[in-house]
C-alpha cells in the first residue's frame, strides 16, 4: 500500500532508449484519442484531479451514464471487500537484521534499504502451506464480505502468481510453487465472490529501472539504495509491468472484476499510462481506481486509513483499512481495533455511499492472523441480521448525524476539522430507510425533517418485525422504542415509507 509520507510525484524520468521511445510513439499515436481528464496528485491522503488531455480515451471517457451504472452495479451493491497483502515481507515480519523496523511491514525492503539479492533470496523460504484457499474466501464470505483483493504484486516486485513474464514469482522462485492467485480464483467462484488484484505498475524495487518513492536518505533522483535497482524505466515497464498485467487479465477466466493500482510517480507519464490502458479497454466488465497516474481518474476514489467526511458525492469511492497498523504482516503489530470499531466503520462508510475494503494481512505460512478472522466473524454475524441496512443502499438523506466541521480546531493542512458523532447513522432504498442506532435513545427517536411519509416502523432485528408507534407531524417523526437496544453496538430501525 501507499505510506503516505512518502509520495512523491516528480521523480525524475530516468533516459529512455531510442528503440522504445520509437515504439512507444508509434503505440500511441496508432491509438490516439484525446479526452479531457485528469493528473493525479495525493494531497491529504486522497487523489485530487487536474485538467489535462488523455492519450488515450479510456471507458471511463466513452461509455454511457447507463452503461457506467450496469459496470458499476455489482460495486456499488457489495460495499464490503476483503484486502488481502501478502508476500514475502510476510517472512521478516517486520524485523530485519535483528532489528524492528518502523512503518508498515510491506515496505520493509525499502524502509531498511535490503540490497535486492537478500531480499530476493527470501524466496528461497518462502513454502506457505498453511494457504488455504477455500478457507479465506469462506472467511470473506462469513465477514458479510463480497469481493477480494488481493496483492498479485507489490512494491517489492514479487508476484504471488505463475508469471512467465519474470521469473521472480512464487511458482518458479520458491518451494511452494503454487498459484494462490488461480485458488482464490477457483474458490471465489465456487463461493459466490469476485475476486480482484493489486498490481504495482510503477514501484517495484527489485526490478532494474522502476520506480522507487523516497524514504530516509536515498538518493535522488531515483531514490534507489542500490545499484543493481538502477536501469531504464521503459525497459521495466515493456518487458515486466505490462506483460505481467496481460497475464493477470488474461490468465484467471472472468477475474479480476477490479484491478488495484498504487503510488504512480512522476515516472507513469500520461503516454505510459496510455499503454496499461489500452489493455484495461480490452476489458469492458472491468472496475479500476485512480493509483493508474498518467491522469487517468479510473472509477474510484481511494481514501487510505480515513473516511471522508461527507464522501465523494458524485464518485464511486472505496475507504481502504487496516486491522491494526500494517497492511503487510508484523509479529508484533498487536494495536486491532475492536470489532465494534470496525463495525462502526463499514455503517459510517455506507451511509456516505462508499465501500469499506478492510485488510488481512496473512503470515509467511499464509495463515490469517486470528485476532483479524474473528474480528471479521463478529462483523459477519451483525450482517447476518442487519444485512439489508448495508448492502445495495443509497446515501443518507440527511447529513448532520455524521458531525460537523469544528469552528475552532484546524486539521494538519489548517483546514476546518471535522468532528465526527456517533448517535447514528441511515441509509436508504426507494421504500426503506435504515437509522442504525449506536446510542440507545431513553423514549423515543427524533427526526426534525423527513422527506417521506412514514408507513410503518420497526426493528430489523426483529424477526417478527413488531410495529412501533410512530408519530409523524408535518415533517417530524417520533419512533417509540423498547427500553433496550436489540444489539450492544448497532440496532437497525427501519422505516418504511412513502414519498409525500
Amino acid at each position: 500500500m501507499a505510506e503516505v509520507c512518502a509520495y512523491n510525484f516528480h521523480a525524475a524520468i530516468p533516459p529512455r532508449s531510442i528503440a522504445l521511445k520509437l515504439t512507444h510513439l508509434l503505440t500511441i499515436v496508432a491509438l490516439l484519442a484525446a479526452s479531457p481528464l485528469t493528473h493525479a496528485q495525493l494531497e491529504g491522503g486522497k487523489f485530487v484531479a487536474q485538467p489535462v488531455q488523455h492519450p488515450i480515451a479510456a471507458i471511463q471517457d466513452t461509455e454511457t451514464p447507463a452503461q457506467k451504472d450496469a459496470r458499476m452495479e455489482w460495486f456499488r451493491e457489495a460495499r464490503f471487500g476483503m484486502f488481502i497483502h501478502w508476500g514475502l515481507y510476510s517472512i521478516p515480519a517486520g524485523t530485519w537484521d535483528g532489528k524492528q523496523i518502523p512503518s508498515i511491514g510491506e515496505w520493509i525492503m525499502n524502509n531498511a534499504s535490503i540490497p535486492v539479492a537478500d531480499y530476493k533470496n527470501l524466496a528461497t523460504q518462502f513454502n506457505p502451506t498453511g494457504f488455504n484457499a477455500h478457507d479465506i474466501v469462506a472467511l470473506a464470505k462469513s465477514a458479510g464480505m463480497k469481493y477480494i483483493v488481493i496483492t498479485a504484486k507489490h512494491h517489492d516486485g514479487f508476484a504471488m502468481f505463475d508469471s512467465k513474464a519474470n521469473s521472480f514469482n512464487i511458482v518458479a522462485a520458491t518451494p511452494f510453487h503454487r498459484d494462490p492467485l488461480r485458488e482464490l480464483a477457483d474458490e471465489a467462484r465456487k463461493q459466490g465472490l469476485k475476486l480482484g488484484f493489486y498490481y504495482s505498475q510503477d514501484q517495484d524495487w527489485t526490478a532494474p529501472g522502476a520506480s522507487a518513492m523516497k524514504t530516509g536518505r536515498h538518493d535522488l533522483p531515483t531514490h534507489h539504495w542500490d545499484k543493481a535497482q538502477d536501469g531504464d524505466f521503459d525497459t521495466y515497464l515493456h518487458t515486466k509491468a505490462i506483460p505481467q498485467i496481460k497475464e493477470l487479465l488474461t490468465n484467471y477466466g472472468d477475474f479480476p472484476t477490479v484491478v488495484w493500482f498504487d503510488t504512480p510517480t512522476g515516472n507513469m507519464t500520461p503516454a505510459r499510462a496510455a499503454e496499461i490502458v489500452a489493455l484495461l479497454n480490452q476489458h469492458p466488465n472491468l472496475i479500476w481506481n485512480n493509483r493508474l497516474g498518467g491522469g487517468y481518474k479510473g472509477d474510484t476514489e481511494t481514501p487510505e486509513q480515513y473516511i471522508p467526511p461527507q464522501g465523494f458525492p458524485g464518485r464511486d469511492w472505496e475507504s481502504c483499512m487496516t486491522m491494526n497498523d500494517t497492511w503487510g504482516f508484523k509479529s508484533y503489530d498487536t494495536n486491532f481495533k475492536s470489532a465494534e470499531t470496525l463495525l462502526r466503520n463499514l455503517i459510517d462508510i455506507a451511509s456516505k455511499g462508499g465501500n469499506y475494503l478492510l485488510n488481512i494481512g496473512p503470515d509467511s505460512h499464509g495463515v490469517v492472523p486470528p485476532a483479524e478472522a474473528d474480528r471479521l466473524r463478529a462483523m459477519g454475524a451483525w450482517l447476518a441480521v442487519n444485512g439489508a441496512a448495508i448492502y445495495g443502499t443509497q446515501p443518507t438523506l440527511f447529513g448532520p448525524e455524521a458531525g460537523a466541521f469544528s469552528a475552532t480546531e484546524k486539521d494538519k493542512k489548517g483546514a476546518p476539522k471535522f468532528i465526527p458523532t456517533w448517535d447514528w447513522r441511515s441509509t436508504t432504498r426507494p421504500d426503506r430507510i435504515y437509522i442504525t442506532l449506536f446510542a440507545w435513545p431513553t423514549r423515543a427517536f427524533h427526526l426534525d425533517k423527513l422527506p417521506r411519509k412514514v408507513t410503518h416502523a420497526y426493528l430489523l432485528a426483529d424477526s417478527a418485525h413488531t410495529p412501533l408507534k410512530l408519530t409523524q407531524t408535518g415533517d417530524a417523526l417520533d419512533v417509540q422504542l423498547p427500553a433496550k437496544p436489540l444489539d450492544p453496538v448497532a440496532t437497525v430501525l427501519v422505516l418504511e415509507t412513502t414519498r409525500f
